[in-house]
């Protein structure tokens, strides 16, 4: 063993194949020698297990010296993990003759491979910062490897046609490429009990990741603090809404496809129990294991922090002027009632503005998001409620509202019914209208309501029927689409006082001055 030294030019498993030959064969030999002279006298067997451990040690020593201690510092785990399956397949050998010496083989690996996964996931996070900082954040289409369709059920499956054609941004592309190739020989890990510590290792480097993407959000108010946390590293700026779109484009398909389909690899039961199986995917057939599907728990809640960034960014830029100045106020709608003949009856701007955001988002997520719509839906229906939850939530503008220099009147109610009904009925035509938001909406509406009750006004008595607010919404989001619509021939949308059904103008407004 002490003779037998690696070659310049021999690399770790051509010497760890040679020494587990000596080793393991010597050892076998010593064993049926003991066999021979000494029959099973257990106090003479127990001194061959005691002497055979002695040697297991010796030989770990010298391929951990020799082969394994330059793999790991380098983060070749692959290399690493190669020694350490020649060495367990001479090894477990000797469990014929009663030798089950593999576990402690394990025990002496474990520190350097655990060194080599952890320098293998740095190498894949700083090349991805590397990327990330010169990536122009559009997406692109790109093919498997050769390598990963291989390993792939084949042509016949169902959904074939689709199943190798992704669109990622290039550091995205880059960093799926080395954790798909990454997990190509990881089964050693699993006889390591190294499974959970290399899922939590690819989380938090993913989780790093979508920190470089939160960083990329122009104005992100974690932008500082995600500079010290990336140690400075600089990432490029998504300048526009298909940039920033794109973002959530790359994370959301690896948390939701590419990573859970790589580490199934690393699920202990790698066969399929039921016949439908085989027409599953990956990402489906591995959500039965609980701590793969409790990881892929915690990919979601990470891309969840760039969706909020993302709709908390956004919402702030409708809300807020350059200046810092808010234009969700009270005055949009308790002026209202001074100025009666210069009211045009249409949504607010800032909900005007709201719905083009969301018009332009979805047609860009439309084409981002090809065959995951559910995933653009949520997030046009959070970037949604954000908005909605600013204004439910804004003490300030209800302190105005209930007790400002003058009390929202009729058509101050009136036009904030319609702002409200108009993102309702937006939000339903584009299907991300949630139970949450139209809860927090009639809430609004029952507030405002509640505020002009207090003054003595009879808020459905001013209210116009439901029709006629569809009416205008309709209309709105036609002309606002560029889609002007006709209304009984071209008759232009009529006052709501018209189609106030309970009252007279004048009997309600006698009412609010009585």
């Amino acid at each position: 063993m002490q003779t037998l030294r690696p070659s310049s030019t021999s690399y770790g498993g051509a010497y760890t194949a040679a020494l587990s030959q000596l080793v393991f064969s010597s050892i076998a030999h010593a064993a049926s020698d003991s066999i021979l002279i000494f029959g099973k006298e257990p106090a003479y067997t127990s001194e061959l297990v005691m002497w055979a451990t002695k040697q297991v040690e010796a030989f770990a020593h010298l391929v951990k010296r020799h082969a394994l201690s330059s793999s790991a510092a380098a983060g070749g785990l692959r290399a690493a993990l190669e020694c350490v399956q020649i060495a367990l397949g001479h090894c477990s050998l000797l469990e014929a003759r009663g030798l089950a010496l593999c576990p402690t083989l394990l025990k002496l690996f474990k520190p350097s491979v655990e060194q080599a996964l952890e320098a293998n996931l740095k190498r894949i996070e700083e090349s991805t910062a590397a990327l990330a900082a010169a990536d122009d954040w559009i997406l692109a289409n790109f093919p498997t490897s050769a390598r990963q369709s291989s390993s792939r059920i084949s042509s016949t499956s169902v959904g074939s046609t689709t199943a190798f054609q992704y669109s990622l941004t290039s550091s995205a592309q880059r960093f799926n490429l080395m954790v798909q190739d990454f997990f190509e020989d990881v089964g050693p890990l699993l006889s390591m009990q190294l499974g959970g510590q290399t899922l939590e290792g690819l989380f938090q480097v993913f989780d790093s990741y979508v920190n470089m993407l939160i960083k990329a959000l122009p104005g992100s108010i974690e932008e500082e603090a995600n500079f010290e946390r990336l140690g400075n590293k600089i990432v490029r700026s998504a300048e526009t809404e298909a940039q920033q779109i794109a973002l959530l484009a790359n994370a959301s398909l690896l948390a939701d496809e590419l990573l859970p389909r790589a580490a199934v690899k690393l699920s202990p039961l790698r066969q399929y129990p039921y016949k439908d199986d085989f027409h599953r995917r990956p990402a489906d057939r591995q959500n039965r294991h609980p701590e793969q599907r409790e990881w892929k728990r915690k990919l979601v809640s990470s891309v969840d922090r760039l969706k909020d960034t993302f709709c908390r960014q956004h919402a702030l830029d409708l809300i807020f002027t350059e200046e810092g100045d808010s234009r969700l106020i009270a005055d949009m709608y308790i002026n209202m009632d001074g100025h009666p003949d210069d009211i045009d009856w249409f949504p607010s701007a800032i909900f005007q503005e709201l719905f083009e955001k969301l018009t332009r988002m979805a047609s860009m997520a439309a084409d981002m998001f090809v065959g995951r719509e559910r995933f653009a839906t949520l997030l046009l229906m959070r970037l949604t409620e954000t908005v909605i939850l600013w204004l439910s939530g804004d003490q300030r503008f209800w302190d105005d509202i209930e007790e400002g220099p003058r009390p929202l009147g009729q058509l101050g109610l009136q036009q904030f019914y319609l702002d409200m009904k108009f993102v309702i009925c937006f939000a339903s035509q584009g299907r991300y209208l949630s139970r949450n938001l139209h809860r927090v909406v009639n809430e609004i509406i029952s507030k405002a309501m509640t505020v002009v009750s207090a003054i003595g006004m009879d808020p459905n008595s001013v209210l116009p029927e439901d029709e006629w607010f569809n009416e205008v919404c309709l209309d709105a989001m036609d002309r606002l689409s560029g889609k002007p619509r006709a209304i009984n021939g071209d008759r232009e949308i009529i006052s709501p006082t018209a189609s106030v059904s309970a009252q007279s103008i004048s009997s309600v407004r006698s009412l609010g001055s009585t």
